[in-house]
């Protein structure tokens, strides 16, 4: 068994929302980060996953060296999951993306690499014509789940972030026009992943919240968020891989998660029923469902993760909340 330099104990208790009063820390044990890279450590970040920057070096009273742990303590109700970087004194760095720090006791870095260079920002074609938009939301480190009438045909997708980088997206593995789902690879960080519930199974009429970016070029620009109801578990002719919901959707809504009332991904919102071309009907909307998005992922060899939804449910603002900094817009240029 190695030895292990005492650690050093920080505590880190991320802000209530204005007017909130804050919830006490919690009294379990401190995370431990191990530097097991063989080398001095200069500098350690730990923030929310998908923040776009690494905020202020947590190795204030000096290096980590090696088989020494850093403590880090965190409020659990504002979040558990979190990017961390360890630079070395070499100037290697050791990078873990979307850990669930509250679920762990001890993590440990024990590889470091020459930084990547960063993602240079994309930029909108603004001459482009008959350009269209959607929603896709991060199921992994720098993938983006979305539906595949979204970006077919497109010679180049962008993805805009929460926090209003545009990032170049590419297809990743291959799309699924029947099940109308396509995974892209966005570099750069496009937002912390969300979780598809594992369990228990959906029923009818749980609420649900879509949310995503409906009618961009006529409405703002920001996302909306729509409460709804799981009303079926079929979609058009009887197609299983769907389920109807009350949630009311626009284009531009295509691709955006369909979340239940603890904030886990139970769909992939996906069409709504013409009302045009469909007398006396109205409000009849459609998503992937989750189990069939899961599929998709494994089948494309792409880790996501699941979570059971248990416990009181959260508002819908709340919900809004979860939804925001992981769901992207995408812009198809033609």
């Amino acid at each position: 068994m190695r030895n292990i330099a005492p650690a050093i104990l920080f505590s880190l208790v991320l802000a209530a929302p204005a007017g909130a009063q804050a919830p006490a820390p919690p009294q379990s044990e401190p995370v431990r980060i191990i530097n097991r890279t063989g080398q001095e450590a200069t500098a350690l970040h730990a923030v929310r996953s998908g923040r776009p920057d690494w905020g202020s070096n947590l190795l204030n009273r000096g290096p980590l060296p090696s088989n020494a742990a850093f403590a880090l303590r965190v409020n659990q109700d504002a979040g558990c999951r979190f990017d961390i970087r360890m630079v070395l004194a070499d100037g290697r760095e050791g990078l873990l993306r979307d850990r669930d720090i509250c679920g762990e006791t001890r993590i440990e870095i024990a590889t470091a690499a020459a930084p990547l260079p960063p993602v240079a920002q994309a930029r909108p074609n603004q001459n482009a014509r008959r350009v269209s938009s959607g929603t896709g939301f991060v199921v992994a480190p720098d993938r983006v789940l979305t539906n595949h009438h979204v970006i077919d045909g497109c010679a180049r997708i962008l993805a805009r972030t929460s926090d209003g980088r545009w990032l170049a997206a590419t297809v990743q593995g291959q799309a699924d026009a029947r099940l109308d789902l396509a995974l892209l690879a966005v570099p750069g960080n496009p937002g912390p992943t969300l979780a598809f519930r594992g369990t228990p199974a959906v029923r009818r009429g749980e609420g649900v919240v879509a949310y995503g970016f409906p009618l961009s070029g006529l409405l703002s620009s920001d996302p909306k968020l729509t409460r709804g109801e799981i009303n079926a578990f079929g979609g058009i002719g009887n197609d299983q891989t769907r389920f109807q919901i009350s949630a009311e959707v626009q284009p531009g809504n295509s691709g955006g998660p369909l979340l239940d009332m603890q904030g886990n991904v139970v769909g992939v919102v996906v069409a709504k029923l013409d009302s045009r071309r469909v007398q006396n009907v109205d409000n009849v909307n459609f998503a992937v469902k989750g189990e069939a998005a899961q599929s998709f992922l494994r089948r494309n060899s792409q880790e996501f993760r699941t979570a059971e939804s248990r416990g009181a449910d959260k508002s819908a603002a709340d919900v809004g909340d979860i939804a925001h900094r992981a769901t992207v817009m995408l812009r198809c240029e033609p």
